[in-house]
């Protein structure tokens, strides 16, 4: 399934890659051809030279045999190269086809005695140094091919259930999630024309980078009624945690004409089944799981796929059940089995999430209903169920996974102008700022939901990589900016 659509040689412009000339070799006697890449290894013997070169468009590169050893005189690890020969059968074991070689043209020199990529064994510390050069291993190869690739999953799913792929601001006037871990944004110098003594506002109003595309994707949806991005999102907190960065990308969807906090769930239990089925015999992923010992490689595997095929929706609980079982647990084990005790209207910490993913449900859950107190003012106020102001809940829902504990957040939308209005001044917020996002409910507006999906979170869970900053190819976090 995760084969890609390719032009015919005849068609495209381009040479082959070497994936695509695994995939579709040319028959003979037409099977000479110009590969170029990257020498990933190199081996001399008396009569004969291989090579692995790669061009980083597949997990397997291409052997090179050069049975002219002088044509293998000047390669070196990471050396750019390209070789044109003859495509073959392999008579040798771990790959279909060889490169037989008769030309070579070295196109970019590596000295390998400073090349910082020589050593088989590189720590993540030492590649986050060298983030410049780090794509080259097959690890982070790999990882950005499965970006690829479950990119192009999750827009086939979207595609198939009629939503529109937007482009949303990454510039923007409000702070969506309302926590103000926001990135102010200004001209890098003072416009010299104005004489103010103070500089002006280069939009005569304060500018952020965007903390999430739900407001404006709201308002898409107000005329296109299903829609969704995938795009850069932008938080300043300070967290040094393994699945925070301070830039990364969102999935975030919205559609209208939904009431039903079961539906949003199914949605996103849907999206991500299918991105799991997809990659159910990825090259990619079983070169990542390989970084692992291979019975813990094949137990995620195999956890991946039940969770893809589960017969049965995956759980679901409200917070206040949560709660419960969590205080309870909390009660019976000696000492507290908490840093912190559970309590109805305090947020669920991570080791809440995971105990409830990786030990009670022992899957995914999806956690629904959190206190309205604890949540950001766009969400729906449940009808009330007798408890009082202080126990009002809103219709949301956080997915937890084993491993990750919370990956997608989502929530239908109070649709309700004069509950939306109240909200607003419960949060302090200035209901001039967002008399745009009122007029959505003046004007046609109709009952909407939606959600947000943290793509590398994503990348983390379904690879086994351990920390989000290997998930993304040039990752920023608090006091570190790598590139």
């Amino acid at each position: 399934m995760l084969a890609r659509r390719f032009l015919s040689s005849a068609s495209s412009p381009l040479a082959p890659t070497i994936r695509q000339l695994l995939l579709s070799p040319p028959p003979p006697p037409a099977a000479c051809v110009a590969v170029n890449g990257w020498v990933k290894s190199i081996r001399r013997q008396k009569k004969v030279a291989f090579a692995v070169i790669s061009d980083g468009s597949s997990d397997a590169g291409l052997q090179a045999v050069f049975t002219d050893i002088n044509l293998a005189k000047n390669l070196t690890n990471g050396a750019s190269v390209r070789l044109q020969g003859t495509l073959a059968d392999s008579p040798g074991a771990g790959q279909e086809k060889e490169l037989k070689v008769s030309e070579v043209e070295v196109l970019g020199e590596c000295d390998p005695e400073r090349y910082p990529m020589q050593k088989q064994a590189l720590t993540v510390e030492y590649l986050r140094d060298h983030c410049h050069l780090r794509a080259r291993t097959r690890e982070i190869g790999a990882m950005l091919r499965l970006r690829d690739s479950t990119t192009r999953a999750i827009h086939g799913y979207f595609e198939d259930n009629g939503f529109i792929h937007v482009h949303t601001p990454i510039i923007t006037s409000n702070d969506c999630e309302g926590a103000g871990e926001t990135f102010r944004i200004a001209p890098s110098s003072s416009d010299a024309s104005t004489s103010d003594a103070k500089p002006s506002e280069y939009f005569n109003h304060p500018a952020y980078l965007t903390v999430s595309s739900q407001l404006h994707l709201e308002a898409v949806a107000s005329a296109i009624s299903r829609v969704y991005t995938l795009s850069p999102c932008f938080r300043a907190e300070r967290s040094q945690t393994s699945r925070h960065l301070a830039e990364f990308w969102m999935l975030e969807a919205e559609w209208a004409f939904t009431s039903s906090l079961t539906e949003l769930c199914d949605v996103v239990e849907h999206a991500i089944r299918h991105v799991l089925r997809t990659h159910a015999a990825s090259p990619d992923m079983d070169a990542l799981w390989k970084q692992h010992p291979p019975a813990t490689s094949e137990a995620k595997r195999a956890e991946l796929q039940s969770y893809a095929d589960a017969p049965q929706p995956w759980t679901r609980l409200t917070y206040t059940d949560a709660v419960d079982v969590l205080a309870a647990h909390h009660a019976q084990t000696p000492g507290g089995a908490f840093v912190f005790p559970p309590a109805w209207g305090s947020s669920l910490q991570s080791e809440h999430e995971r105990w409830l993913a990786d030990t009670y449900v022992r899957g995914p859950v999806f956690v629904t209903d959190y206190p309205a107190v604890l949540k950001p003012f766009y969400m729906r106020l449940n009808d009330s169920d007798g408890g009082g102001k202080e126990r009002q809940t809103v219709a949301c829902f956080d997915l937890l996974v084993p491993g990750m504990g919370e990956l997608v957040g989502g929530s239908l939308r109070e649709e309700r102008t004069g509950l939306l209005e109240a909200a607003l001044e419960r949060h302090g917020l200035d209901k001039a700022d967002y008399a745009w996002y009122l007029d959505l409910r003046r004007y046609g507006g109709a009952p909407h939901g939606g959600f947000g999906l943290g793509f590398e979170r994503l990348i983390s869970w379904m690879s086994g990589i351990e920390s989000v900053r290997e998930c993304i190819a040039m990752p920023r976090w608090a006091g570190r900016m790598l590139l």
